[in-house]
């Protein structure tokens, strides 16, 4: 029984590594002419959900790119920094990651770290 569930695992494993290939390969073959500026964002830990919500960056509103998301692809902001420095973390406990890059704050805020995470933040 124990070899049936290794077989099926093993199944599943090529069938999402053949998808993924052949997006990838659908999008090289057409020149990808829609790729938007800016570099996807790189995930810090986990994995996003195993769908294919995108394919291309054209895909996607405003400036957000196609991005991998450890799993699937998924529309995110492209990876940015702004100018300024994040002040050091002080006051209550903040265990949340609420951004992962500045391109994911409003306006001219930060992603600045908490105490224990992350969150948007005006610059000092």
């Amino acid at each position: 029984m124990e070899q049936h569930w290794a077989t099926v695992c093993a199944l599943i494993l090529a069938l999402s590594a053949f998808v993924h290939s052949d997006i990838a390969f659908a999008a090289e073959k057409d020149g990808d002419l829609t790729a938007k500026s800016g570099v996807c964002p790189r995930r810090l830990w986990g994995f996003g959900m195993c769908a294919e919500f995108c394919i291309k960056d054209s895909d996607c509103p405003k400036d957000e790119k196609c991005c991998h998301n450890g799993c699937g692809h998924e529309c995110m902001a492209p990876y940015t920094v702004k100018p300024g420095r994040c002040a050091l973390p002080q006051g209550t406990r903040m265990c949340a990651e609420f951004c992962y890059h500045d391109g994911q704050c409003p306006e001219e805020q930060k992603c600045c770290k908490t105490s224990c995470g992350h969150a948007c933040s005006e610059p000092c």
